[in-house]
């Protein structure tokens, strides 16, 4: 193949694509082809026999947008219907995101596996392998400062204690599992939250540093730390 010049008005994209765009990276996108069109020429719109695109779907919007009246494409109309599908998806642009409900209603989840998509979140079945959805606990202070003795549970961390305490090893031994049995205190991190509401700034300060509580005012808490409530965040000042 090689690539021509034609109007842009016979080009037609194509319904089943099923790559997505997000606004930031059109934006990349255009301005690229609007400083540097002459590279379509190394990488054109590659249609079919009925000029549906296979490859180039978001560069032909660009130009559409640009109002570019011609754009270089490739004919791809000698594959099969199998060599075109497959190309769609090997045909992996910098720009564009997959949208996989697209890619479960639409295409063959084996041989999108097959062809080296990876990520993929069906199955062969086009069941859903994993959850994007990881939700950071939140403890919204509410009661009174409380008791430090009431927010930590030692009873295991005793027990180990004491067993290493009667067992016949060495000191050196001793002395490493008895620092890692403190692993094993249980916090309470809805009465955390409530002693860091009613804490003096010295105290919330050394409680931040430990990663008992965490506070962003800028993004979410992340990786199953505290989000603190607006409430906090005002105390907090």
């Amino acid at each position: 193949m090689s690539a021509e010049l034609i109007s842009i008005n016979l080009i037609k994209p194509n319904p089943k694509n099923p790559r997505l765009i997000r606004d930031y990276k059109y934006k990349i996108l255009l301005e690229s082809l609007r400083t540097s069109f002459w590279m379509m020429e190394a990488r054109p719109i590659v249609v079919d026999e009925n000029m549906v695109v296979l490859g180039g779907n978001q560069r032909l919007r660009a130009c559409q947008e640009l109002k570019y009246k011609e754009v270089w494409f490739e004919d791809g109309s000698k594959w099969t219907k199998e060599q075109q599908a497959e190309f769609i998806i090997k045909d992996n642009t910098h720009y564009g995101e997959w949208d996989y409900d697209m890619l479960a209603n639409e295409w063959d989840q084996k041989e999108l596996q097959a062809w080296g998509m990876d990520g993929f979140p069906f199955d062969a079945n086009g069941e859903d392998q994993y959850t994007n959805k990881i939700k950071a606990p939140l403890y919204k202070p509410e009661n009174d400062k409380p008791e430090i003795d009431t927010i930590i549970t030692n009873t295991k961390v005793n027990k180990l204690l004491e067993e290493i305490n009667n067992s016949t090893l060495i000191n050196e031994q001793k002395e490493f599992l008895k620092i890692c049995a403190f692993r094993h205190y249980v916090f309470d991190y809805t009465k955390i939250a409530d002693l860091y509401a009613n804490s003096e700034n010295e105290m919330q300060d050394l409680m931040e540093k430990s990663a008992l509580i965490i506070i962003d005012f800028d993004k979410a808490i992340e990786n199953g730390f505290v989000e603190m409530s607006d409430q906090i965040a005002k105390t907090y000042g």
